[in-house]
């Protein structure tokens, strides 16, 4: 199989028609847009999402992609954060129609191109780049090569929880009891690192997205179960201090 090489970093903007809007609880938006003049992403990717005002401010968010690069729409995952200017518009304003300014595809080096043994190991909405991976390896056969471990306080703020489950990731809860896929109940309680160990196991490279602490502690555990530092790509989003 071909593997699929990382487009340059797009230069600039264009516009996006919003074809589906999907507001799940209180928590996400996920929109389904249609790109002018698109370039296909490569799994791991994100866009920039600009609003405009009246009088000239703008303001600009980076969203991880969650579609395959197959797909004719972009997918985007939207975490309505408290006081987020961006995101908070997304999940209560914007309808299907509203065009939106993009920049996009963007980022070359927390990609998976189908070729590489590999981990991902996600916090909340972290998975969102992993679900463009997952969608990609089933839809080109290569899901032996890709594992994901997903992290999240209840069910309820994992997004995909579904899909994810029907993949065979593993899944950790941290506020409530989960029912594994093989039937086993998973008591509330951050990743072990003996959780780690058995999805670590001839991988050449290991994916973490996540909060600032996410990262941090999912590095340690990493370390713990044998993977190498260098192997380790990662993406984390919120406050650094």
């Amino acid at each position: 199989m071909t593997q699929i090489v990382p487009t340059p970093v797009a230069s600039s903007w264009t516009t996006a028609v919003v074809r589906e809007v999907e507001r799940l609880g209180e928590d996400f938006v996920k929109l389904r847009l249609e790109v002018a003049d698109r370039t296909p992403h490569v799994p791991g990717q994100h866009y920039v999402v600009r609003l405009r005002a009246p009088d000239g401010y703008t303001a600009q968010r980076s969203y991880s992609i969650a579609s395959d690069p197959d797909d004719p729409l972009v997918e985007l995952m939207v975490e309505c954060l408290p006081r987020g200017e961006v995101s908070s518009f997304l999940h209560e304003v914007v309808e299907v129609g509203d065009v939106l300014e993009v920049r996009g595809p963007i980022g070359r080096w927390f990609v998976w191109g189908g070729t590489t043994p590999a981990l991902c190991v996600a916090g909340g909405s972290g998975v969102v780049p992993f679900v463009s991976m997952l969608r990609y390896a089933r839809r080109t056969g290569t899901e032996p090569l890709l594992r994901i471990a997903a992290s999240a306080q209840t069910r309820e703020r994992l997004p995909y929880a579904d899909e994810l489950e029907a993949y065979g990731a593993f899944i950790a809860l941290t506020r409530e009891n989960h029912l594994q896929t093989d039937g086993s109940e998973r008591v509330a309680a951050h990743i072990y690192p003996e959780e780690i160990v058995p999805l670590a196991e001839g991988i050449e490279r290991a994916y973490v997205c996540g909060s600032v602490g996410f990262v941090s502690f999912v590095g340690r555990i990493l370390g713990e179960a044998g993977v190498r530092s260098d192997t380790v790509r990662v993406e984390q989003f919120g406050p650094t201090s």
